[in-house]
């Protein structure tokens, strides 16, 4: 008997509501739920292991066929890329990218090149490609927000969920880059060797989206 499925999903609130998600498809989370101090988890009624990780490594342990699926959201996957396929829009941890500047700023205006910081370089970058700009981009890993208040940037590119701490640092969103949300992806080789366990696993999924998605 091959190994059990195993699935990454990222810590904290994805991992909350992947467990709610998988529980209500009938799954018995109970284990992971309880996890004490184990980093790999079974789900015994599912011939399914889960692993909790940081983001960044769903999408090495997925690459890496350690993992056969994995759970992370959009942001993770456009800032890392890498080779996966990407199955299904989970729908759950939306927000969204957008640029925010300094409350009243016209930030397309001037011929200067800007200065974007962001957690997310490869993002911003292709933000603004895609608009023919070039930019200067400043890795920021704590609070992006001080950027533009020390004046080390004209704007920044981030995740914004309800924009209450770019408000109170009087910092506005300026132009929305895209939205995001939780993603289910798969080793490609898993894709191909544990296929009809993949397939159950999504079509449950789906199922379940179809009969809920009136509320």
């Amino acid at each position: 008997m091959s190994r059990p499925l195993r699935i990454a999903l990222t810590k904290g609130r994805l991992e909350k509501d992947t467990l709610g998600l998988l529980e209500s498809l009938g799954y018995d989370c109970e284990m992971v739920r309880n996890k004490g101090r184990r980093l790999i988890l079974p789900i015994p009624n599912g011939n399914m292991e889960v692993v909790l990780a940081k983001a960044a490594d769903v999408i090495t342990y997925v690459e890496h066929g350690v993992c056969d699926l994995g759970v992370v959201g959009k942001d993770t996957i456009m800032e890392m890329q890498g080779k996966f396929y990407e199955l299904l829009d989970l729908g759950f941890g939306r927000c969204k990218f957008a640029l925010a500047v300094k409350k009243g700023t016209d930030f397309y205006n001037g011929f200067s090149v800007k200065t974007i910081a962001t957690k997310y370089p490869n993002v911003a970058r292709a933000f603004f490609e895609s608009k023919g700009m070039d930019i200067d981009v400043v890795k920021i890993e704590g609070s992006v927000e001080l950027a533009p208040l020390l004046e080390l940037s004209d704007g920044i590119v981030d995740i914004v969920e309800t924009g209450t701490t770019l408000k109170e640092n009087g910092l506005e969103v300026y132009e929305d880059v895209c939205k995001i949300s939780a993603r289910l992806i798969a080793n490609t080789v898993s894709m191909k060797l544990r296929q009809t366990e993949i397939e159950m696993l999504t079509t449950n999924i789906e199922r379940y989206f179809a009969e809920h998605s009136h509320n």
